[in-house]
């Protein structure tokens, strides 16, 4: 089993910035690759970052390439999702997960958190 935490969502302005991180137990860490969802009300879980268990190959959304950024620490078990710029449309509920293998794709990953909510305003 592992235990996923987010935490870092809030309340921005557009235009401004939030860190959310992903606190993992459970497991040994670096031995699996972790991604960032999000899924906004009325609309379907949609996939944003993805990095590898060593850190070294990150994927992204079109919507946030250039504006995310994905990184990890495995001596702190912990995973980060770097978001700046921020738009109202990036307003949604985050979730980290695990999976065995670096993917963008929601049915590759097992393990998730219950989420933190980004809110950006116009």
């Amino acid at each position: 089993q592992v235990q996923l935490v987010e935490s870092g969502g809030g309340l921005v302005q557009a235009g401004g910035s939030l860190r959310l991180s992903c606190a993992a137990s459970g497991r040994t860490f670096s031995s699996y690759a972790m991604g960032w969802f999000r899924q906004a009300p009325a609309k379907e879980r949609e996939f944003v970052s993805a990095i590898s268990r060593d850190g070294k190959w990150t994927y992204y959304s079109e919507s946030v390439t250039g504006r995310f950024t994905i990184s990890r620490d495995n001596a702190k078990n912990t995973v980060y999702l770097q978001m700046n710029s921020l738009k109202p449309e990036d307003t949604a509920v985050y979730y980290c997960a695990t999976a065995g293998r670096l993917s963008r794709r929601s049915d590759q990953y097992d393990f998730w958190g219950r989420g933190t909510q980004v809110t950006v305003s116009s």
